[in-house]
């Protein structure tokens, strides 16, 4: 089947586990998750803070290594990758956005989002990055730096970073976690708009019961364990 078949799978998920050693022995982050997520669709990953959301959400990019399971993206099981391998699988298929917005400081705005551009050597870096950042409303912005920037348009640089190389998997964590409710729902839109104009499929960990129920599928994770998918 054609991996842009509306029908098939971009993630697939199975047996999922990941332990650590802590101070009492051995502690279960992750035990046995089992998921799958449809190409072009959205999933929401809640749960109370602690439960293991987050470090599922890094084992779908490969940050994070599983103690076992395995996590296959469009067919390619991630793990049978190595470092390298799965960095490059990132570039080609990923796109990202973090609840601290992680744009790096001496880089203008532009400059912020013709990186991942750059680093798949594409010639029309800086017109694709221009056109992105008009795209979330800040072709004003274009040369400022994140210190000049409040949280509402930081976030809206890394949307169109994360955005900008037309990823077929975006994956975000808490996305407006460090913005005010009012500018949270502005971003949110903003994001949902940008995944619905390119088609591509959207994981997002959040605790906001709002922002889950607005994407087609919802999964709960407590204390490492799915109780519903």
């Amino acid at each position: 089947m054609n991996e842009h078949s509306p029908t098939s799978l971009i993630i697939e998920v199975a047996g999922l586990t990941k332990k650590v050693a802590d101070a009492s022995g051995e502690l279960t982050i992750l035990n046995g998750i089992d998921f799958t997520v449809r190409t072009g669709s959205t999933l929401a990953i809640v749960g109370a803070s602690g439960s293991g959301k987050s470090t599922l959400l890094g084992m779908l990019a490969g940050l994070d290594t599983p103690s076992s399971g395995s996590v296959k993206i469009n067919g390619i099981d991630l793990f049978s990758l190595d470092e390298d391998g799965r960095a490059a699988l990132r570039m080609r298929q990923l796109g990202f956005v973090f609840q601290s917005f992680q744009l790096l400081a001496h880089l203008t705005a532009l400059e912020n989002v013709m990186l991942p551009l750059e680093l798949r050597g594409d010639h029309d870096a800086k017109q694709k990055a221009e056109a992105m950042l008009t795209r979330v409303g800040l072709q004003q912005r274009l040369r400022h730096y994140p210190k000049y920037l409040s949280g509402g348009e930081q976030q809206r640089v890394a949307l169109a970073r994360a955005f900008v190389t037309e990823p077929p998997l975006l994956l975000a964590d808490e996305p407006t976690g460090s913005l005010d409710a009012v500018t949270g729902e502005a971003v949110i839109r903003l994001m949902f708009a940008l995944n619905r104009e390119q088609g591509s499929t959207l994981v997002l960990v959040t605790h906001d019961a709002s922002i889950a129920a607005q994407c087609e599928k919802t999964i709960t994770i407590t204390a490492g364990h799915l109780v519903q998918a």
